[in-house]
């Protein structure tokens, strides 16, 4: 981990120009010269010369990482690193985690929309997103004002997963009303940054979270927007990073709509209901199992040889959570997550909201 931290602790090296030298070398050989042999990086003279390592924030983000349990820094090649992240050409180097981190393994549904939201955006927000999240889909969003805050707090008042992905650094609360649905979200799933813990709010630093925001999930809702609403920039870099884009359409007046109804000319799928999300992600999100799979280094193998007496005896006749499931197996959750596919696939158990049911005796 440390290596990774320093590797982003240099001044004038972003997550794209990292990810270009990493192609070339392990990230222990970039540290070694990023600090001993900058001469030997494929790097102008110019930029090399502009090059500082800040120690200072190392040991802020390590002591930051010891202060609780729930504090989790996940580097690039950490497996619980969401490989759907890993797609985009610049992603973050290191997350900054705050809260469940097995809840980034779960497929994800970005739900943005505008910030001064109407009430019936706010009600179709948090409808879509509590919809979704009983379907057993993770709801992805900013934690701003308006449609953010709604998704978010359906999920946390249905007992979902969600990830707040912010423009700051983990430890600022911003917007500051939101400081208890900053606190909730992190019993059910977590708050997550690329940005070193102690850093405020900065106009700049929100356009490149919303990358992170798409960059997630499956795809992209986008409730209502006006035409110059920052959620549209969530919802271009969806396109452009190959994911699905919803809008749900609404009035001409007001304006409240004018973005999503650009959004759906240009493609966008119309949204009335969470059926016609789940219809477009169910191949996505089969693909998404399948990426986790490698990333965990599961073997076919291993899955056709389940444990079943120890695995299902761990499950329930009632609704039993995958987090009480991961605690009475003593098994990662990685492999739980694999192998309860394969237990629903035959028969043994099924999948519903706040987790699995036994259906048949061994």
């Amino acid at each position: 981990m440390v290596d990774w931290l320093v590797v982003c602790a240099v001044s004038g090296l972003g997550p794209a120009r990292i990810q270009q030298l990493l192609t070339h070398m392990e990230v222990d050989d970039l540290r070694q010269r990023l600090e001993h042999e900058r001469e030997a990086l494929p790097l102008s003279d110019h930029l090399l010369h502009s090059l500082a390592i800040d120690y200072q924030k190392v040991d802020i983000a390590l002591e930051w990482q010891q202060q609780a349990a729930d504090h989790h820094l996940v580097s690039f090649s950490d497996p619980l690193y969401p490989p759907l992240l890993k797609q985009l050409s610049d992603p973050p180097v290191v997350l900054f985690v705050k809260g469940c981190l097995e809840a980034l393994v779960l497929p994800y549904l970005a739900i943005v929309g505008s910030r001064n939201a109407s009430p019936g955006g706010l009600q179709v927000a948090y409808q879509l997103a509590a919809e979704m999240s009983s379907m057993g889909f993770g709801i992805c969003s900013g934690m701003a004002m308006g449609i953010d805050g709604a998704a978010h707090k359906a999920c946390v008042e249905h007992q979902g997963r969600t990830v707040a992905v912010l423009g700051t650094g983990i430890e600022t609360v911003y917007p500051r009303k939101h400081r208890q649905l900053y606190h909730d979200i992190q019993q059910q799933g977590c708050i997550l940054s690329e940005f070193w813990p102690d850093v405020g709010p900065f106009a700049g630093n929100f356009p490149k979270r919303n990358r992170i925001i798409s960059g997630l999930s499956l795809g992209t809702l986008v409730v209502e927007a006006c035409r110059k609403s920052g959620s549209l920039i969530t919802a271009r870099l969806a396109m452009e990073q190959g994911r699905e884009v919803f809008a749900v359409p609404g009035s001409i007046l007001g304006g409240y709509h004018q973005g999503c109804h650009d959004l759906l000319r240009d493609g966008a799928k119309l949204v009335e209901t969470a059926a016609d999300i789940v219809e477009e992600l169910a191949s996505l999100t089969a693909y998404h199992l399948e990426e986790l799979k490698l990333c965990h280094h599961i073997q076919q193998g291993e899955i056709c040889n389940l444990p079943f007496s120890s695995l299902l005896a761990s499950v329930g006749y009632e609704t039993t959570s995958i987090d009480a499931v991961v605690e009475h197996s003593g098994k990662t959750i990685d492999l739980v997550l694999e192998q309860m596919l394969e237990l629903e696939l035959q028969g043994w158990v099924i999948a519903v909201p706040g987790g699995y049911v036994r259906v048949k005796r061994s």
